[in-house]
């Protein structure tokens, strides 16, 4: 009678796809010199896909260069454009070699570019500055 085996069940949830995906979106380009960090959001800012140099698959020093961050943005803008975005306004930030060329792949993935900005964070004078490095 105390030979029951007590068993569990657990049931997986599927993703909801909730997100309001217009016509209209906004692109963030992150350009360090080390990787390119691609963020497609709609117009309210909640994200509709990302990627990466080092997510697309390149390692090392290879992460930092042009074909990589074009293979970066290719990738997500592809998906974007599957989910209905067609203009999209592009905010670059960083000083990576990756800039230009992602603009040319949102470019050929079929995206119109509304606007480019350049948010790259300028410091007018903050804090000191620390010392010079001696190679």
């Amino acid at each position: 009678m105390a030979d029951k085996v007590a068993t569990k069940t657990t049931k997986t949830k599927a993703k909801k796809s909730t997100l309001v995906i217009t016509e209209k979106g906004k692109v963030f380009v992150s350009a360090t010199f080390n990787n390119t960090l691609v963020t497609i959001t709609n117009e309210k800012g909640e994200t509709i896909g990302w990627s990466s140099a080092g997510a697309v698959g390149f390692k090392g020093t290879r992460k930092s260069t042009p074909f990589a961050a074009s293979t970066a943005v290719e990738n997500v803008a592809k998906r974007a454009v599957e989910k209905g975005l067609r203009t999209v306004e592009v905010f670059i930030k960083g000083p990576g070699a990756g800039r230009d060329s992602a603009l040319r792949a949102i470019k050929a993935a079929g995206l119109s570019i509304s606007m480019i900005a350049d948010i790259t964070p300028i410091p007018h004078n903050g804090p000191r500055a620390s010392k010079k490095r001696r190679i």
